[in-house]
C-alpha cells in the first residue's frame, strides 16, 4: 500500500492524519475526557453508584427528619396495647411523609446548588449537563428529578405498567449511544465526567 490516498480505491487508506473534515463534524459529547467544551459521557455503573449513594441519603435526611416531627409526640404512645399499634400505623405514615419530602426536596436543591451534581454524583464523579448549556436552575431541576424522573415514569407511569416503566427508563442507558435514560430525552439532558 502506498503512502498517498488513491480515490477510487476501496483498499487504500490514509497513512498520515487524514484533512480537516474527512470524519465529519466531531461530536458534541465524546468518549475521552472533557476537551475545549466536550464532555464525556458516564457509563451506567457510574449512574447506578450515584443513585445508591442519593438513596442513602435520601434514607437517612428522611430519618432525620421523622425523628425531628414525631419525637414530641411519640412520647405517650405506647402506654398500651391499642395505643402502640395506632401509634406504629401513624409512625410509618409519617416515615412515608418524610421519605417523600427528602426525596422531592433534596436532589433538586443540591442540583440547582451544585449545577448538575448531588451527593452521590459528587462521589461518582458524574454531573448533569443541559444540552443547551445553560446552568441547572432550582425550576429545571425541579421538572428533571420530580416531574419528569418521578412523576411520570416512577408514580403514573409505573404504576400503570406495574413498574416497568421506571424499569426500563433506568435501563435505558445501557444500550442508547450516549447513555441517556428516557427522562433525558425528554428534558434534554446528558450525565457525564465532570
Amino acid at each position: 500500500m502506498s503512502d498517498r490516498f488513491t480515490p477510487g480505491d476501496p483498499l487504500s487508506g490514509y497513512r498520515t492524519t487524514p484533512p480537516p473534515g474527512a470524519g465529519g463534524p466531531p461530536p458534541a459529547v465524546h468518549v475521552g475526557g472533557p476537551v475545549a467544551g466536550r464532555y464525556t459521557l458516564a457509563g451506567w455503573w457510574r449512574r447506578v453508584g450515584a443513585h445508591v449513594i442519593d438513596g442513602l441519603i435520601i434514607c437517612v435526611l428522611a430519618l432525620v427528619l421523622l425523628v425531628a416531627i414525631t419525637a414530641p409526640f411519640s412520647i405517650g404512645f405506647f402506654v398500651n396495647d391499642t395505643v402502640g399499634v395506632g401509634a406504629v400505623i401513624v409512625g410509618l405514615v409519617f416515615a412515608c411523609l418524610c421519605v417523600f419530602i427528602a426525596a422531592l426536596v433534596y436532589a433538586p436543591a443540591m442540583m440547582a446548588r451544585t449545577n448538575g451534581r448531588t451527593l452521590g454524583r459528587m462521589a461518582t464523579g458524574i454531573r448533569v449537563v443541559r444540552a443547551s448549556g445553560e446552568p441547572f436552575t432550582f425550576g429545571f431541576a425541579m421538572l428533571r428529578e420530580v416531574a419528569v424522573k418521578w412523576l411520570l415514569f416512577n408514580a403514573v407511569g409505573g404504576s400503570v405498567t406495574f413498574g416497568i416503566a421506571a424499569l426500563v427508563d433506568y435501563l435505558w442507558p445501557l444500550w442508547d449511544e450516549e447513555n441517556r435514560a428516557l427522562h433525558d430525552y425528554v428534558v434534554n439532558t446528558r450525565t457525564v465526567l465532570a
